[in-house]
């Protein structure tokens, strides 16, 4: 039997890592357990991105609405971590294209793997069809459709891909905040939006 999924949020030194709340990961587990049979930990684990316990996980999220700035011990354990292997779900809660948060996530990923490796991901992307399916690409959150952050509904996610498997998928849609609630509250919801937050996850566990 498959060891139970753990939802792993990562904690940085710079920047608001903790800016989502516990429910959004609880929502997602409730989600993988209502649609898969993938065995889940019932709460999410914080491991410091400088820690050696992250090689212990194949998926993990990061996020924030400041500065993303890593440590030499940081970017070290990143780019080893997702050129070992790891998946990483990096989700900009200011939900733009020019912020804080988006500049300086850029930016770190170019220092890790060099200019022009996040690119735009196509419609085609396997992600989007890994369980439930997806055929005009990532869903729109309602931040994005209500004018907050840069007023553009971003038709696209970007990602970074080693040796063909996507290793780090970057949104600027705030998925994060979408989710932020309690799963029980999904019933009142016509289209359940964690959908694609299964797909992410199940697209880590087996590329």
């Amino acid at each position: 039997m498959p060891a139970p999924f753990t939802f792993v949020r990562l904690q940085y030194r710079s920047g608001d890592w903790d800016a989502v709340d516990e429910r959004m990961p609880a929502n997602l587990l409730h989600s993988l357990v209502q649609y898969t049979k993938v065995p889940v930990n019932a709460k999410e684990k914080v491991v410091a991105l400088d820690s050696p316990e992250l090689f212990r996980y194949p998926f993990c999220y990061l996020s924030g609405h400041r500065l993303v700035q890593f440590s030499a011990p940081e970017k070290k354990n990143f780019e080893q971590y997702v050129r070992g292997g790891g998946f990483v779900f990096v989700d900009d809660c200011n939900h733009d294209i020019d912020g804080l948060f988006a500049r300086s996530f850029e930016e770190q990923m170019r220092v890790c793997f060099g200019a022009g490796a996040l690119k735009k991901l196509p419609k085609t992307h396997p992600i989007y069809s890994q369980f439930f399916k997806f055929p005009e690409g990532p869903p729109n959150t309602g931040f994005e459709l209500n004018g907050w952050g840069d007023d553009l509904v971003h038709d696209y996610l970007k990602g970074i891909e080693i040796n063909g498997r996507l290793a780090v998928l970057y949104s600027n849609k705030d998925y994060g905040c979408e989710w932020d609630y309690d799963f029980r509250n999904k019933r009142f919801l016509a289209e359940d939006n964690t959908k694609f937050g299964v797909n992410i996850i199940l697209y880590a566990l087996t590329a």
